[in-house]
Parts: C-alpha cells; structure tokens; sequence
C-alpha cells in the first residue's frame, strides 16, 4: 500500500475534526471556546488540501462549509469582550 504525504496530511486533518468534536461531547471543551474552531477550522483546510490531489466534490463542499463556519466562529470569539474570552 502506496500512502502519499497528502493521505497523511488528509487522515490528520479528520483525526482534527473528530477529536474536537469528542472534547465537546465529553464536555472538556466548549463550542464558544477558540481552541474548538481552531481545531475544527485546521482539520477542514488539511482535509481540503489532501482532496487537491484525489479530487471529490461533495467532499470539497462539506470541508469548504466546515472551514467558513470555523471562521464564523473565531469572528464571534474575538467580538467578545475580553473579560468574557475562553481559550
């Protein structure tokens, strides 16, 4: 089995997304909280960029979303007074 460097970069970029969202459900982490749409944001970009090189659409499209609604949600992290920011 031939594993490219962008398969790597792919399968980091989901092991991202999945841990994010298991620090939420075990309630270790909040959706309000930076780390979360850092994580989740990093793991949409590295998984858009190992479909670069093995094109999918519907896969592109989920990602694409996931990476705007990251963003979204470090737009509204820094519009939050600092007393009220948790990393």
């Amino acid at each position: 089995m031939d594993v490219a460097w962008h398969d790597i970069v792919g399968t980091f970029g989901v092991f991202c997304i999945v841990f994010a969202y298991l620090m939420i459900q075990i309630e270790r982490w909040s959706s309000a909280q930076l780390r979360f749409s850092i994580v989740n944001g990093l793991g949409s970009i590295l998984i858009i960029i190992s479909l670069y090189f093995e094109w999918n659409w519907s896969g592109f499209l989920i990602e694409f979303f996931w990476a705007l609604i990251s963003l979204y949600g470090i737009f509204l992290y820094l519009r939050r007074p600092k007393s009220e920011r948790r990393i």
